[in-house]
């Protein structure tokens, strides 16, 4: 292999981010997440091409993971390639092509942010390697994921058509959060434990309110928006203060506080801000208000943390 070669597999190997951490995937209760998780069974165990469809913050990763971990490469590495940062002109170059990711398995992130260059790419190794009888034990398999209408980006010109179809073998619709609400006490215990861990703390037990709550959220976020609240909650060992923004507006909004309904992205932005509130004063209390070591304790600046004490109301401590 040529120095150019080299240099191509250097950078292809830079482009894919190798992630340590085992999924957050948690099996279902759910009717529609149960039929997911039968076909993911049977995929695992085949070579076939998986396309994963679902709004972001899902669970495509941790899906694609899961897939892997069930499969006979589980024993390898599963990568991550952010398709927006993969260079075709860098991949080409290399004469192991494929091989360069590894044996193991390679999920695509958001499949239509991939370049066109980068597309022709792909569908080069993936033609030769159906040629060749379908992936090797040397070749990587592959597992594609979008929250984009794929389909509409084939029409739009935005996404090969021979590439949809190449990738698109078995093709798993997840459903959101808002659409499998038997899971979500599930999953919540699930990210209360696992920040339970990673920092130490008892894993707090939630109220009948906080837990109506989450099940009549609709959660745009999906389940990236879950695991935060919950990393919040274990983060601030204060259920009241992390739930209290987002539970006042929800009971203002259902009584028809203000002559109307107020939107959940609002709510949400409140819990938030009472959230940081919280947190500024308690690095406060315990630098015994020195607001220069309070403010390297949150990790912003000194101005912007007087800028937030005028916002909070302590005007008295927002000038130096």
């Amino acid at each position: 292999m040529g120095s150019h070669a080299r240099q191509g597999v250097k950078d292809a190997q830079i482009a894919v981010i190798p992630d340590p951490l085992r999924s957050n995937f948690v099996e279902g209760v759910s009717p529609s997440m149960r039929s997911v998780e039968a076909v993911m069974l049977e995929v695992a165990q085949s070579e076939v091409p998986v396309l994963l469809l679902a709004e972001r913050g899902a669970g495509k990763k941790a899906t694609a993971r899961r897939v892997h971990e069930l499969s006979r490469r589980a024993g390898r590495s599963f990568r991550v390639v952010s398709c927006s940062s993969l260079i075709a002109n860098e991949l080409a170059d290399s004469q192991g092509e494929i091989e360069v990711l590894g044996g193991g398995t390679v999920f695509l992130e958001e499949l239509a942010e991939l370049s066109l260059e980068a597309q022709a790419w792909l569908l080069g190794v993936l033609t030769r390697g159906s040629a060749n009888g379908g992936p090797s034990s040397g070749q990587a398999r592959l597992i594609c994921g979008s929250a984009r209408d794929l389909e509409a980006e084939v029409r739009a010109g935005n996404l090969r058509e021979d590439l949809y179809y190449r990738v698109s073998g078995v093709c798993l619709r997840l459903p959101p959060l808002r659409q499998r609400r038997e899971d979500i006490p599930i999953l919540t215990d699930y990210f209360l434990r696992k920040y339970g861990r990673d920092f130490q703390r008892t894993v707090p037990a939630l109220s009948e309110e906080t837990h109506r709550l989450f099940q009549e959220y609709s959660w745009p976020g999906n389940l990236r928006e879950l695991e935060n609240a919950a990393k919040a909650i274990v983060a601030l060992g204060d259920e009241t203060v992390a739930m209290g923004g987002l539970r006042a507006m929800l009971l203002r909004s259902d009584h028809g506080g203000n002559g109307g309904r107020i939107s959940l992205k609002q709510a949400s932005r409140a819990a938030s801000r009472e959230a940081e509130k919280e947190m500024i004063l308690r690095a406060l209390t315990r630098t015994r208000w020195n607001r220069r070591r309070a403010a390297q304790e949150l990790q912003i600046s000194y101005k912007a943390l007087l800028y937030k004490l005028k916002q909070m109301g302590c005007s008295e401590y927002e000038a130096s």
